[in-house]
C-alpha cells in the first residue's frame, strides 16, 4: 500500500531477525572489506504484509556484513528508509526492513538497496502487480524472483516441497497419442527432480516409474506415456507417488472417458473438467471465454416482457462479461451488458434487447466482446419461430425451433416420448387396410425402431420395424391392419419398445365417416377429418388451402437501391383518379418518418416538395416523442381526411406497450408532423409484447359494410353507423402482431373516444397489414415471411362476418421477404388485365425496401358453377375468360401468354385441382386439395409422371425439358423409365428439378442436365436407398441389355449396367455406379464415387477422391487413388489396393490380400489365408 510522508521518518531500529550471537566472531568487516554483492534483495511484501509493506535482504556471504546507514527506496528517489546503526547481518542471515512508516511500496513499483552514500546500488528488483503472497528469490540469494509459495518474512523462502507443486494436470485414457498418458505440471519456482516418482492407475500392481534423471522445470509440463505399463479405464484413476510408491502426491478419478481429456482449469491449481481439446505437455484448453460463451436461445416474438437473447457458458470457469455487445442486424442497436455480470461454468444468460431493439422476423442476434468489432458468436433466421430458436443440444447444437421457450434454463429440444404423437387413424376402409399415422412434433430425428402399437387388446400388438427413423415434422403411416384391424369402437395406443410405456393414446366409439385425427397436426384435439390424408398433414374442418397468388408471377425492386433502408412498415395507395400513377405513402418504425412516394418512371422516389425529401418525423400530440408507426392508411376523404398511422409504442421508451392509432394533417411545408387525434386502445386490446402491437390499418366504408350484412358484435345486431356519432363514414381495421387478429373499431374523431365493433380470425399468427379492395370488397390481410409471404382475402359471410374466403402464396418469382407493407392500385391502372400492387420490406433485403408486381384487374372466379368449391380445373387462359369445367377436359396449356408448357391431367385422385398460368411465360401453377391419392400430370412431349400430394407446385416444360417446383405441401414424385428402368425425382417443400430426356424408338433412354435446389433426390428402381450419397446426380445413363460399353460424362453420373460383362468408363466427377452380375469393368476418374460392381469376377479401378465401392462373391480386383476410401469386398480371393488416405476396408471369406497406401488405413479381413501387404494397414484383423 503505497504512503506518501511528508516528512521522512528514519526509524532508529529496524525489525531485525539474525541468529544470536553465542561465540565468538571475528570483528564485522566494513563494507570495503566485504564485496556488497553479498548481500541481496531477497524477498519483498508489497501489499497487506505484517504490520506492513517490508524488504527482505539476505547475506550469501561467508562473513558478517555492517550495513549500517545503507538505504532502501521504491521507484521514487525521494523516498528513502535508512539502516539504523550498529545493523550487521551475519553470514548466511536474513533482515527484514518495515518500510512502511517511510513509504509504502505499489503494485507496481521497485524495491532498491544502496550503499551509505545513497547513490551507489547493491541490488534491485522491479514488478508490475501486487504478488498474491510475495515476490522471493528461489533459491534464497541467487536465484531468480518468483511468486512465493507463503510469505516468509525474516526466513528463507517459501520456494514450495516437491511434494506440494508437483501436480497432476491432465490425463487423457483414450484414442491419445501414441496411447494413454498422464500429464505433469510443476506450479512451484524451483526445478523439481521426479526421477523414480511413480504413477499409476486404480490398481496397485499397475506402476510406471519415471525415468532417472528428469527433471520438471519451474511451470513446466511433464506428459508420461503410461500405456506401456498400462492402460486407464474409462472409469479409473491416475494416482501419483514419490519414488517410495506410497507417499501419495497427487490423484485424480473419473467415472467415464472424457470427449477430450481431463484436466485442472486453470493449470496445477483449478479443478478437474473436460478440456476443449487435449493438449498433451502443454497448458490446458479450457477455452477462452470468446470459444466458450455461446448464443443459445432466440426469443423474436412475444416474449416475456419481450424479445430476448439467451447466452450460455460452454466453458470450464467463470467468464465476465461485462461490456460485451448485443446487435441485431443493425449497427446501430446496441445492447450492452451490465457491469459486473458473470456467467458461471455451464450457466445461463438471458438478455431483455427489447428496451433497446426489438427482433424482426428475419433479423440477427450478433455478441461482441466490450470492443463492439469483435464477433463471438451470431445466428440469423428467415421468419419468427413459432417458440424460440435454440441449440439442441445447449451450447454446441444447431439452432432449430425448440420445443417451448426456456428463457435462461437448457433449452427444450423434446424427448421422443413428448414429440412423437398418433396424429390421424384409419378404422374402416383404408388402403390397403386399417392404419394408424404418427407425427414427429419435435425438432430432431426420432428413431422409432421397435416402438409398439396396440389397439384396446394387449395381445394384438403391431411391431415398428428396425431402422425406422421419424425425421423433425414428418409423417409415419402404420399399417397395422396385417396384425390386427381396428374396430367401430375400438383405441390405437402407442408405446416404447417393450410394450409398457405408454407414449400416447385415442379412442373412439364409432368408425369415423373419413379418419380421426388432431387439428393441428400433433398438438390439437382429434375431430373427424374431411378426408384421408394418409402420410401427410390432416384435412381439417374449415381448414382454407391456399392458391397460387391471383397475379403476375414476376416482382420487381421499385426504389432506388439503399434509399429508405431497414424497417419501412405500412403502405397507403392514394389514387389519381385515372390512369395515371397516384402517390404511394409510407411509414417507417424507427424513427417514425412518413414518406410522401412519387413514381418517376421507373421507381418511386420520395417527393421534393414541402420538405417531404426525406420523409417527415411523427410525433404524438403534444409534439413529443418517437412512434414506432407500422401501419397507414387514408379514408373516402382523402388527405383532408387526414393520415391514419397505427403505432405499437414510443420508440423512446421503447419497452413499454402503446397501441394506437393517430391522425396526422399532411399538408403544410414542416420538417416534422404532430398527430392532431389519438386513439390509445391500450385497455381495449390483449395485452402484448412492447414490440408485438398494432402492426396494420385499412379504413373500410359504412357503405359496403351495411349493404352486406355486416353484424354489429357490440351490440349483436345489423351494424348500424348511427350508432356511433363522429365516427365518420367508415370503421378503422386494425391488425395485431401478437395473434394475428384484427380489430374493427368506431373511432370518434372529434372527442378520441372508440368502440370496438368486431373481432375477426386470420388464421394467421401475426397481421403485418390490411388493405381493402373495393373492386372486389375484399379485405386483404398480409403475413409476412413467419407465414412464407401469404396473403389471405376477409370477405362478409352469411352470418355478417368477416372470414377468411381465400389464402394465396406469395409471386412465384418472390423471395420469402419480410413484408410489412401491402398497397393495391385502383382498377383505373389496369393494363392488360392486370393492375400494380406494392410491398414494402421491413428488412431492406438486397438494400431494397419497395417491390412491385401485379393483381388480376378483373376477378378471377375459381368457384363458375357456384357450388361452393373451387372448380376442378381452370384450362382457360389468362384467367377473367370463361372457366371450363368440364371433368372430360384434361389439358392445359399457357400458350395463350407465349409460353412453352402444356401437357395433361393423368388422374385427379378424388382431389380438388386448381391448375392456372403463371402470368408470364414461365409455366403453369398447381394447386392440389386433400386427398389420400396423389393426383397425376404429365407434361407434353415428356415420358415423365408426376405425383402431386395436397401442396401448391409449379410446372414448366420446353421440349424435352422439364422444371418441377415444390412451393409448398407435400413432395412432388417424379418417375421416369430410363431404358426400362424407373427412375424417381422426388423435390421437396422449397424445392425444384430441372431435368432433359432423350429418347429414340417412343421410350426414355437417358437423362441429363439435371439441376437440383432445396430438397431433391434421384433415385433408381432396385437400387438401395443408401446408394448415390452425397452425390447430386447430373445424369442418368442406363444400359441397354448385358454386355455393355458405357461411358459417363464429365458430370456427376447415375450408371446403370446390366447382368453380363459391363465395361464403365465414369470420366470425372463424382458417379454413382451400379452393375449387376457379371464379370464388370468399372474405371472412374477424380471424385467422390460410390460403386457396386455386384457378383462376378470384377476389376474395380476408383480415381482419387473419398470413394464407397462394394462388390459381392468372386475374385475381385478393386484400386482406388489418394482419399478416405470405403472397401466392402465380398466373398472371394480379392485383391484390394488403396491409395494415400484413411481407408476402412472389409472382404468376406477368402483369401485375400490387402495393400494399403500411405495413411491410417483399417483392414478387417474375413475367413481364409489373407495377407497385409509390407504390414502397411495399421490395423488388420477379423
Amino acid at each position: 500500500m503505497r504512503k506518501n510522508w511528508p516528512t521522512p521518518i528514519k526509524l532508529a531500529v529496524a525489525f531485525l531477525t539474525a541468529v544470536p550471537l553465542l561465540v565468538a566472531m571475528p570483528p564485522p568487516a566494513s563494507a570495503d572489506d566485504v564485496a556488497p554483492s553479498t548481500v541481496k534483495i531477497n524477498e519483498v511484501e508489497s501489499n497487506g504484509g505484517t504490520p506492513g509493506d517490508w524488504v527482505e535482504l539476505v547475506n550469501t556471504g561467508a562473513a558478517p556484513v555492517d550495513v549500517s546507514g545503507w538505504v532502501v527506496k521504491d521507484n521514487d528517489d525521494s523516498h528513502a528508509f535508512t539502516i539504523a546503526a550498529g545493523t550487521t547481518m551475519g553470514a548466511g542471515a536474513f533482515l527484514a526492513l518495515d518500510v512502511d512508516p517511510v513509504f509504502g511500496l505499489g503494485s507496481a513499483d521497485s524495491a532498491r538497496l544502496y550503499l551509505a552514500d545513497g547513490t551507489t546500488l547493491v541490488d534491485s528488483y522491479t514488478w508490475t502487480a501486487h504478488a498474491a503472497t510475495t515476490y522471493g528469490r528461489c533459491p534464497d540469494g541467487t536465484g531468480a524472483f518468483v511468486t512465493t509459495t507463503s510469505s516468509t518474512k525474516g526466513a528463507a523462502n517459501d520456494c514450495g516441497s516437491p511434494s506440494s507443486v508437483v501436480k497432476i494436470n491432465e490425463v487423457e485414457s483414450n484414442g491419445g497419442t501414441p496411447g494413454d498418458w498422464v500429464e505433469l505440471v510443476n506450479t512451484g519456482a524451483v526445478p523439481v527432480d521426479v526421477s523414480g516418482w511413480v504413477v499409476k492407475d486404480n490398481d496397485d500392481t499397475h506402476v510406471f516409474t519415471i525415468a532417472a534423471g528428469t527433471t520438471v522445470a519451474a511451470g513446466a509440463f511433464l506428459a508420461l506415456d503410461v500405456e506401456a505399463a498400462f492402460g486407464l479405464g474409462s472409469a479409473d484413476s491416475a494416482r501419483l507417488y514419490l519414488a517410495d510408491g506410497t507417499t501419495l502426491v497427487d490423484s485424480y478419478t473419473w467415472t467415464a472417458h472424457a470427449a477430450t481429456t481431463y484436466g485442472r482449469c486453470p493449470d496445477g491449481t483449478g479443478a478437474f473438467v473436460t478440456t476443449t481439446a487435449p493438449t498433451k505437455g502443454a497448458a490446458n484448453d479450457c477455452g477462452t471465454p470468446s470459444s466458450v460463451v455461446k448464443i443459445n436461445e432466440v426469443e423474436s416474438n412475444g416474449g416475456t416482457p419481450g424479445d430476448w437473447v439467451e447466452l450460455v457458458n460452454t466453458g470450464a470457469a467463470p467468464v465476465d462479461v461485462s461490456g460485451w455487445i448485443v446487435k441485431d442486424n443493425d449497427d446501430t442497436h446496441v445492447f450492452t451488458v451490465a457491469a459486473g455480470t458473470t456467467m458461471a461454468a455451464g450457466g445461463f444468460l438471458a438478455l431483455d434487447v427489447d428496451p433497446v431493439f426489438g427482433l424482426g422476423s428475419a433479423d440477427s442476434a450478433r455478441l461482441y466482446l466490450p470492443d463492439g468489432t469483435t464477433l463471438v458468436d451470431s445466428y440469423s433466421w428467415t421468419s419468427h419461430a413459432a417458440t424460440t430458436y435454440g441449440r439442441c443440444p445447449d451450447g454446441s447444437g444447431a439452432f432449430v425451433t425448440t420445443t417451448a421457450p426456456t428463457k435462461g434454463a437448457a433449452n427444450d429440444c423434446g424427448t421422443p416420448s413428448s414429440v412423437v404423437k398418433i396424429n390421424e387413424v384409419e378404422s374402416d376402409g383404408g388402403t390397403p387396410g386399417d392404419w394408424v399415422e404418427l407425427v414427429n412434433t419435435g425438432v430432431a430425428a426420432v428413431d422409432v425402431s421397435g416402438w409398439v402399437v396396440k389397439d384396446n387388446d394387449d395381445t394384438h400388438a403391431f411391431t415398428i420395424a428396425a431402422g425406422t427413423t421419424m425425421a423433425a415434422g414428418a409423417f409415419l403411416a402404420l399399417d397395422v391392419d396385417p396384425v390386427f384391424g381396428l374396430g367401430g369402437a375400438d383405441s390405437a395406443r402407442l408405446f416404447l419398445p417393450g410394450g409398457t410405456t405408454l407414449v400416447d393414446s385415442y379412442s373412439w366409439t364409432s368408425h369415423a365417416a373419413t379418419t380421426y385425427g388432431r387439428c393441428p397436426d400433433g398438438t390439437g384435439q382429434f375431430v373427424t377429418t374431411t378426408a384421408p390424408t394418409k402420410g401427410a398433414a390432416n384435412a381439417c374442418p374449415g381448414q382454407v388451402s391456399t392458391s397460387p397468388w391471383p397475379g403476375g408471377a414476376a416482382v420487381a425492386t421499385a426504389d432506388d437501391a439503399n434509399v429508405f433502408g431497414t424497417n419501412m412498415s405500412g403502405l397507403a395507395y392514394e389514387a389519381s383518379g385515372g390512369a395515371t400513377p397516384g402517390v404511394l405513402w409510407a411509414v417507417k418504425n424507427g424513427p417514425g418518418t412518413l414518406y410522401r412516394l412519387e413514381w418517376d418512371g421507373t421507381k418511386w422516389t420520395p417527393s421534393t416538395t414541402d420538405g417531404w425529401n426525406t420523409g417527415k418525423q411523427l410525433h404524438y400530440p403534444d409534439g413529443t416523442g418517437d412512434p414506432d408507426s407500422e401501419g397507414v392508411t387514408l379514408t373516402a376523404a382523402g388527405l383532408a381526411g387526414g393520415v391514419f398511422v397505427s403505432t405499437e409504442r414510443d420508440n423512446g421508451n421503447s419497452g413499454v406497450s402503446r397501441p394506437e392509432v393517430l391522425r396526422f394533417d399532411p399538408s403544410g411545408t414542416a420538417a416534422g408532423l404532430t398527430a392532431t387525434k389519438e386513439w390509445n386502445l391500450t385497455a381495449d386490446l390483449p395485452a402484448v409484447g412492447a414490440n408485438s402491437g398494432l402492426e396494420a390499418i385499412s379504413w373500410v366504408p359504412d357503405s359496403f359494410l351495411t349493404s352486406h350484412g355486416f353484424v354489429d358484435e357490440h351490440t349483436g345486431k345489423a351494424y348500424d353507423p348511427g350508432s356511433y356519432p363522429g365516427h365518420g363514414d367508415g370503421l378503422f381495421f386494425v391488425g395485431l402482431e401478437a395473434n394475428g387478429t384484427v380489430y374493427a373499431y368506431a373511432l370518434d374523431q372529434n372527442g378520441g373516444g372508440f368502440t370496438r365493433v368486431a373481432t375477426i380470425a386470420t388464421g394467421f399468427p401475426g397481421v403485418m397489414d390490411l388493405q381493402f379492395e373495393p373492386e372486389t370488397n375484399h379485405l386483404w390481410a398480409v403475413c409476412d415471411d413467419t407465414c412464407n409471404g401469404r396473403t389471405a382475402t376477409l370477405d362478409i359471410d352469411a352470418d355478417g362476418k368477416f372470414t377468411v374466403s381465400h389464402v394465396y402464396e406469395r409471386p412465384g418469382s418472390m423471395a420469402n421477404l419480410n413484408n410489412e407493407g401491402f398497397a393495391i392500385a385502383p382498377q383505373a391502372e389496369c393494363v392488360d388485365g392486370h393492375k400494380p400492387v406494392f410491398w414494402s420490406d421491413d428488412s431492406n433485403d438486397d438494400g431494397h425496401a419497395l417491390r412491385s408486381g401485379t393483381l388480376d384487374c378483373t376477378v378471377v372466379d375459381l368457384d363458375a358453377d357456384d357450388d361452393g368449391i373451387d372448380d376442378d380445373v381452370d384450362v382457360t387462359f389468362p384467367p377473367g375468360t370463361s372457366h371450363a369445367d368440364d371433368p372430360a377436359n384434361q389439358t392445359f396449356s399457357d400458350a395463350v401468354l407465349g409460353g412453352t408448357t402444356s401437357g395433361s391431367i393423368l388422374s385427379r385422385g378424388g382431389r380438388t385441382l386448381t391448375v392456372s398460368d403463371a402470368h408470364t411465360p414461365g409455366g403453369i401453377l398447381v394447386n392440389v386439395g386433400a386427398g389420400s391419392v396423389p393426383a397425376q400430370f404429365q407434361l407434353a412431349g415428356s415420358g415423365a409422371t408426376i405425383k402431386l400430394g395436397r401442396g401448391s407446385y409449379k410446372l414448366t416444360g420446353s421440349g424435352k425439358t422439364s422444371t418441377v417446383t415444390t412451393v409448398d405441401g407435400e413432395q412432388a414424385v417424379v418417375t421416369v423409365s430410363v431404358n426400362g428402368t424407373p427412375i424417381t425425382l422426388t423435390v421437396g417443400e422449397g424445392g425444384s428439378v430441372t431435368y432433359t430426356e432423350a429418347s429414340a424408338g417412343g421410350k426414355v433412354t437417358g437423362l441429363s442436365g439435371i439441376r437440383q435446389t432445396g430438397t431433391v433426390s434421384v433415385r433408381a428402381d432396385g437400387v438401395p436407398a443408401t446408394a448415390c450419397t452425397g452425390i447430386a446426380i447430373e445424369n442418368v445413363i442406363v444400359a441397354t441389355t448385358g454386355n455393355n460399353q458405357i461411358s459417363g460424362t464429365a458430370g456427376d453420373d447415375l450408371i446403370l449396367g446390366r447382368g453380363g460383362n459391363d465395361t464403365v468408363n465414369g470420366n470425372g466427377g463424382s458417379d454413382c455406379v451400379v452393375t449387376g452380375s457379371g464379370n464388370d469393368t468399372i474405371t472412374t476418374a477424380g471424385g467422390d464415387d460410390w460403386i457396386d460392381a455386384g457378383g462376378g469376377n470384377n476389376v474395380v479401378r476408383a480415381g482419387a477422391g473419398a470413394n464407397t465401392v462394394a462388390t459381392a462373391s468372386g475374385n475381385d480386383q478393386i484400386t482406388t487413388g489418394d482419399g478416405d476410401d470405403t472397401v466392402n469386398a465380398g466373398g472371394g480371393n480379392n485383391t484390394v489396393t488403396t491409395g494415400g488416405g484413411n481407408d476402412a476396408i472389409a472382404t468376406g471369406s477368402g483369401n485375400d490380400t490387402v495393400d494399403c497406401g500411405a495413411g491410417s488405413d483399417a483392414a478387417q479381413a474375413g475367413g481364409g489365408n489373407n495377407a497385409n501387404v509390407g504390414t502397411r494397414c495399421e490395423t488388420f484383423g477379423r
